[in-house]
C-alpha cells in the first residue's frame, strides 16, 4: 500500500461492500424482535452472538441517551431505540447506517444516524451521552487512544461505556487455514493485514477492511488511561470457527467515567 493510503476511506468502502454481500453483521433485526423490545423484553450484543448482560445497562432506558458507536448495521441501536432510549448511530459506512435507518422508518422509531470515524467524535459535544454501546469494531481502527479520549469527552460523568474487541492472540492464525477449521500460527503481534503483501492480504481478506490486532493495553490500558474505571469484563468463543475451542477470541468490558464530585 502506498505512504498516503487512507485505512478509514478504505474500510468504509470495504463495509459498504460487506452490507451488500450480506455480511451477518448487516442484517437488520425483524419486526418481532421490535414488538418484544417495546413491551421490555430485549437484549443486545457487544461480543458475538452473546447477550450483554441487563444489569451493565440502566434498569429503565427511557430517556436515556445512547450512542451506538462504530454500531450500525440495524441491530444494536433498533432495539435500544424500541426499548425506550434516545439513540445516535455513529457508523463508518453508509450503508451501515442505512441499514438503521430502514429499521426506524418500518417500525415507526425514532433515532439519529451519523456518518463518521470512530476515531473522531468531534461532531459531538462533551457530555453528550449517558452510555455508548461499541460492538466490536475497533479491530478497524489503526489507533485505539483517539476512539478511548473521545469516548471519555462526549459520556456524562457517571456515564459507561460498554465495549466489545477482539482476543489480539487471535491474530496469530492464519486467516485462510481459520476458514479451513484448522489453527496454523502464522504472525507475529502486533498484526496489522496493512502489514501483508498485496497477494496474501488478497488471499486472506479479500476486499474486506484492514484489521489490527491491538494489545490489551491499548484496549483495557487504554481506556484506563483516557480515565475510565472498568467495572466489568467479560470473555466469549468465537461463535463460528476453531478457536472456540482454545481460546476466547471475544472480549467485552464495561467502564464509567467517573461521576462530578458532591
Amino acid at each position: 500500500m502506498t505512504e498516503d493510503f487512507d485505512p478509514v476511506a478504505h474500510n468504509r468502502l470495504a463495509w459498504d461492500r460487506l452490507v451488500d454481500s450480506n455480511n451477518e453483521w448487516s442484517r437488520p433485526v425483524g419486526p418481532e424482535v421490535i414488538a418484544r423490545a417495546r413491551k421490555g423484553d430485549w437484549s443486545v450484543v457487544l461480543i458475538g452472538h452473546e447477550p450483554t448482560p441487563r444489569d451493565w445497562l440502566p434498569s429503565d432506558l427511557a430517556g436515556v441517551r445512547v450512542l451506538c458507536l462504530a454500531s450500525g448495521g440495524g441491530q444494536q441501536g433498533p432495539i435500544l431505540a424500541a426499548a425506550g432510549a434516545t439513540v445516535t448511530v455513529f457508523d463508518n459506512s453508509p450503508q451501515q447506517l442505512a441499514r438503521d435507518d430502514e429499521v426506524a422508518a418500518r417500525d415507526g422509531l425514532v433515532l439519529r444516524t451519523v456518518l463518521g470515524d470512530m476515531g473522531d467524535l468531534g461532531v459531538f459535544g462533551d457530555a453528550s451521552f449517558d452510555v455508548i454501546v461499541n460492538p466490536v469494531s475497533n479491530a478497524f481502527s489503526p489507533e485505539l487512544t483517539p476512539v478511548w479520549e473521545g469516548a471519555f469527552r462526549v459520556l456524562h460523568p457517571g456515564g459507561a461505556l460498554m465495549t466489545g474487541f477482539m482476543n489480539p492472540d487471535v491474530y496469530i492464525f492464519d486467516e485462510v487455514a481459520l476458514d479451513r477449521q484448522e489453527l496454523v500460527v502464522r504472525h507475529r503481534l502486533p498484526f496489522s493485514s496493512l502489514d501483508l503483501s498485496e497477494a496474501d492480504r488478497i488471499r486472506a481478506y479479500g476486499s474486506g477492511p484492514i484489521e489490527y490486532s491491538h494489545s490489551l493495553t491499548e484496549q483495557i490500558g487504554g481506556q484506563l488511561a483516557a480515565g475510565f474505571i472498568l467495572t466489568h469484563l467479560r470473555e466469549a468463543p468465537h461463535h463460528e470457527d476453531i478457536t472456540a475451542q482454545h481460546l476466547p477470541a471475544y472480549i467485552a468490558t464495561r467502564a464509567v467515567k467517573p461521576p462530578l464530585p458532591e
